[in-house]
């Protein structure tokens, strides 16, 4: 008797698996190949559309440099913005004349090409000038501010009367405007100790003292003295305490005396 297992063969299992897996290969391949063609696509329409616009951009830029190009070297050399007015101002004691000459702006010159700084230092070398700014004014203006030394004291010397500013610069010789202290002194100059320690005694006197002084002394530091218009002499000693010795002397003025000391302004004394 024959076993109905052992006599017939078991049939093959079919390779569903394979099958499969070779079906997905092939997508993925056809996707894969699609996926490829479109980004060549893509790129080659990248690669025709850059190099255009870059052309034109450069193009754009190349035209913008020389545009500039030429605006700067037409207005530096050109007659687009030429000097054709020099405006000053401030100026009383200096003839106009005098600091357009010492300007030395041409009229015509471009004024891009206008140096400021050294047209103002050739102003300040002016004796009455104190301070200067000189400025371009477009279109075509150069505006000079000065700004005028005010004499504070004069002083005689054998070559004349010399005027004296704030500051101790002698700028001048000439006769001296009203109101103007004559000043003694042993070498009155800019920088000399006397010289400095009158001045910083009239820069702090209050306007009603200082409208009654026509002469100050310094023969030392310590021994300032003023000379009032009526003959009366205040005695001030040195520069130091200067406000509190003003406010001391005003009241003082106000009595009987001929020589009023606020050297010690805690006691100062009438004689």
């Amino acid at each position: 008797m024959t076993s109905a297992r052992g006599g017939r063969r078991p049939a093959s299992p079919r390779r569903v698996g394979t099958q499969r897996g070779s079906a997905s290969g092939r997508a993925s391949r056809t996707s894969v190949s699609s996926s490829t063609r479109r980004d060549r696509t893509s790129s080659r329409t990248r690669s025709t559309r850059e190099p255009r616009l870059g052309r034109r951009g450069r193009i754009a830029l190349v035209v913008a440099v020389v545009a500039s190009a030429v605006f700067l070297g037409v207005s530096w050399f050109g007659p687009i913005w030429a000097v054709d007015t020099i405006d000053v101002t401030g100026n009383a004691a200096v003839d106009r004349a005098e600091i357009v000459t010492t300007l030395a702006v041409a009229e015509g010159t471009p004024l891009p090409r206008v140096d400021t700084d050294a047209a103002a230092t050739r102003v300040a070398g002016i004796p009455k000038v104190a301070s200067v700014r000189v400025q371009r004014i477009y279109p075509s203006t150069v505006r000079v501010t000065v700004q005028e030394r005010v004499p504070v004291v004069f002083f005689d010397a054998p070559d004349g009367t010399h005027l004296m500013d704030e500051n101790g610069v002698d700028f001048a010789v000439e006769p001296p405007p009203p109101g103007v202290v004559r000043l003694v002194a042993a070498s009155p100059s800019y920088g000399n100790l006397e010289t400095r320690a009158a001045l910083d005694v009239l820069a702090v006197l209050p306007p009603p003292l200082r409208a009654q002084v026509t002469q100050i002394d310094a023969p030392t530091i310590s021994n300032v003295s003023l000379t009032l218009v009526d003959g009366r002499v205040v005695v001030w000693g040195s520069s130091e305490d200067g406000e509190y010795k003003a406010s001391i002397a005003l009241p003082l003025l106000t009595q009987p005396g001929q020589t009023y000391d606020v050297s010690s302004p805690d006691l100062p004394t009438i004689r």
